[in-house]
């Protein structure tokens, strides 16, 4: 029995490390702060799984939550995430999130930009404006008559997130959040890709943001980019793929 005892203690203490080791991961290279800002139409709950992927391995991974009512609130909303972020920033926007990210990523502790099936404008340009430029392959978000934009519930699951089952996308569909046209047509007052790397995820399964708009938008800002056959949705049903491009982005970042 006292032998049984001494293999049991010395087994738990072989064992102590190891669960310590999974419960907090190892601190990876490169910029170690992550903060995301999610599209219009959705919250930051579409992130879970790339929050996973990336916190287990030792990211700091902060999701924005918009109020979606204006640029500038969006952008402070952002900004106070990245003056929390304890050290340098990987800015990551989607769809919408790419407008915010481009105007809230000029704060010094943003090292690098990632556009995920985003805009990606230049100074004094708009969602809306470049929208109207390459027509999205549908027409479903319309405008109500205090100025708020939602994306046709009916459509939602085919054009929206086409890739994904109906349970889940019907839920998206009745849970949406709502932006306001005041949003979409607020000018870029500046560009932070001027000055900084960026990543970008071409997903050319989009029926809402054109991919040929989303190339065109990449290619001229020199962005580093990566294609991935998905809806506008992409961050849900490849959350694989876009997790890895943040890591690349992360790992590269000075």
């Amino acid at each position: 029995m006292r032998i049984l005892s001494t293999l049991t203690l010395a087994a738990a203490a072989l064992a102590a490390p190891m669960l310590a080791s999974a419960a907090t991961p190892q601190a990876p290279a490169g910029v170690k702060n992550i903060v995301v800002v999610h599209d219009a139409f959705t919250d930051g709950s579409g992130w879970r799984v790339v929050f996973d992927i990336l916190s287990h391995k030792g990211y700091n991974v902060t999701v924005v939550q918009e109020p979606l009512t204006t640029l500038d609130e969006d952008v402070a909303a952002t900004r106070s995430a990245i003056v929390s972020a304890n050290g340098p920033v990987i800015l990551v926007g989607d769809g919408y999130g790419g407008s915010v990210i481009t105007v809230a990523g000029t704060r010094p502790k943003v090292k690098a930009l990632v556009y995920v099936a985003a805009f990606q404008p230049d100074v004094g340009e708009s969602v809306t404006q470049l929208s109207a430029s390459v027509p999205e392959p549908t027409n479903d978000i319309h405008t109500t008559r205090d100025g708020h934009l939602f994306f046709d519930s009916a459509k939602f699951s085919a054009d929206y997130a086409g890739d994904l089952i109906a349970n889940r996308t019907n839920f998206m569909a009745a849970s949406q959040m709502p932006a306001t046209a005041a949003a979409f047509g607020a000018q870029t007052p500046d560009a932070a890709w001027h000055d900084k790397p960026s990543y970008a995820i071409v997903a050319t399964q989009d029926r809402v943001l054109s991919p040929d708009l989303q190339r065109s938008m990449y290619q001229r800002a020199g962005s580093k980019l990566t294609e991935v056959a998905a809806s506008h949705a992409i961050v849900i049903s490849q959350p694989e793929a876009v997790a890895q491009v943040i890591e690349d982005a992360a790992l590269h970042a000075n």
